[in-house]
């Protein structure tokens, strides 16, 4: 078992024949992938594949950040706490993906909370170590900034959505999202996550999730539970009026 100090989660690091170690991994990350072979393994060196158990604290609001964390298996939601105690859900993550890079970065409080939703497996790189790794190498200073570049854009993003979209129209968005088939008229999947955690997501209550639902109903919108079938895409468009400044995997 894997204690981190100072905080009450647990993880176990993988062994036997599930072991995966972080060599074999952080070329696959795409925050390090355009790293040569060299500095890649000095990544390697500060870093541990480790599992997370559902509704394990990865990283709690208000402490100090001593890990950068890649999920690679699994999903994380990122929650935030008012100080009256109001929770809301500001991401769900999903692989391949990193988060708290900036309180990394910049030596300040975590101002999110990570928890496992699911079961997790995660790299873990050293937060002090890969600073001083920053200080003396340009290219990770440079695929790092970029991320950061990415993460603002898409806060940008929610934030816009927040101030200019209905509920319905931010569910359909999202639902127009889990098409991979830029060209399909009709889908079918399954939502990746329960609708409480899907409302929150959303910046909804989960009452106005049903209603955005029941309203989607017109534009060809069937759920049953966790699937969901879209018989008219073009239809939903339409209303939702999907971004179409998309940008991409790479800056």
């Amino acid at each position: 078992m894997l204690h981190r100090s100072g905080a009450t989660q647990v993880f176990e690091i993988l062994n036997g024949d599930t072991m995966v170690t972080a060599v074999d991994l952080i070329g696959t990350v795409p925050l390090f992938e355009s790293l040569g072979a060299p500095l890649q393994e000095r990544i390697e060196a500060i870093s541990e594949v480790v599992t997370a158990r559902p509704d394990e604290v990865l990283s709690q609001q208000g402490t100090m950040p001593e890990h950068l964390y890649v999920l690679l298996d699994g999903q994380v939601a990122l929650t935030s706490t008012a100080a009256d105690g109001t929770t809301a859900v500001v991401e769900v993550l999903h692989p391949i993906d990193h988060f708290v890079l900036a309180s990394v970065l910049t030596r300040l409080p975590y101002l999110m909370t990570a928890r496992a939703v699911t079961r997790c497996r995660l790299l873990t790189i050293h937060g002090n170590s890969l600073l001083e790794l920053v200080e003396r190498e340009a290219p990770l200073a440079n695929a790092l900034l970029r991320s950061v570049s990415r993460d603002f854009r898409t806060m940008v993003r929610q934030v816009r959505d927040l101030k200019l979209r209905t509920a319905a129209q931010r569910l359909g968005c999202y639902l127009l999202a889990r098409v991979k088939d830029g060209k399909a008229e009709k889908a079918d999947f399954r939502l990746p996550f329960d609708k409480g955690l899907l409302a929150a997501r959303l910046g909804c209550r989960q009452e106005n999730l049903s209603r955005a639902f029941a309203s989607l109903r017109a534009y060809g919108v069937e759920t049953h539970g966790s699937r969901v079938i879209l018989h008219d895409i073009p239809r939903l468009k339409a209303l939702a009026v999907p971004d179409t400044m998309s940008d991409p995997e790479a800056l």
